[in-house]
């Protein structure tokens, strides 16, 4: 939704209008499902809600743009975390700290749909906790940087090729993630969607 900025248009208005700030909040729901058995370790659902509310702001200056984004992941408990089995005979409640986010990506516009940009990401937090005991040992304090650039192929098509890798990894695997998409735009001329698509958002690391 946003606060400030971008307001609502008609096709004529949208082709001449022009960004200056823009401010905006959001909020990402995920819900407790997909399958889960509390008696194993390991499990495609995590029998949890979690939580991101999120500011954004988006600030142009001629050919440059500059996104950036602030956000926090909240969990509800998981009550049944590997319980009921050999190990465990009686239930056991996790808990997770709240995760903060931090994003930011940094662009510049040759022209429509032909652009690069500079993005980085950072969040901490995520200690968990299990029937009242922390494991200080889960703080995850990470942070990726990567690269993004748009081609167009023809006046409503373009391809956007995206590169990150981790600059600090102090929980989790190290990787490296390229990925390629094709964007369709209905309206001739448009400018570029969010730049925000590398590095790869925290969201799924917290799941």
């Amino acid at each position: 939704m946003n606060l400030v900025g971008g307001p609502a248009m008609s096709l004529p208005e949208m082709r001449t209008w022009r960004q200056k700030t823009l401010l905006g909040v959001s909020l990402k729901v995920t819900a407790p499902i997909g399958q889960y058995d509390p008696t194993k370790l390991i499990n495609l659902g995590t029998n949890r809600w979690a939580f991101k509310p999120e500011l954004g702001l988006s600030r142009r200056w001629g050919n440059w743009l500059l996104d950036a984004y602030g956000g926090v992941w909240l969990f509800t408990e998981n009550p049944e975390f590997f319980s009921r089995n050999e190990y465990f005979p009686g239930v056991q409640a996790q808990t997770r700290d709240p995760v903060l986010v931090l994003e930011t990506h940094l662009s510049y516009d040759f022209r429509p749909r032909l652009w690069v940009s500079l993005d980085a990401n950072f969040w901490r937090g995520g200690t968990l906790t299990v029937n009242g005991v922390e494991s200080a040992a889960t703080l995850q304090q990470n942070s990726r940087v990567g690269m993004t650039a748009s081609f167009p192929v023809t006046r409503h098509q373009s391809v956007k090729l995206s590169y990150a890798r981790g600059a600090y990894i102090r929980f989790g695997g190290d990787f490296q993630v390229l990925s390629a998409a094709w964007q369709y735009s209905w309206i001739s001329g448009a400018s570029k969607p969010s730049t925000a698509t590398t590095p790869s958002d925290s969201s799924s690391r917290q799941e």
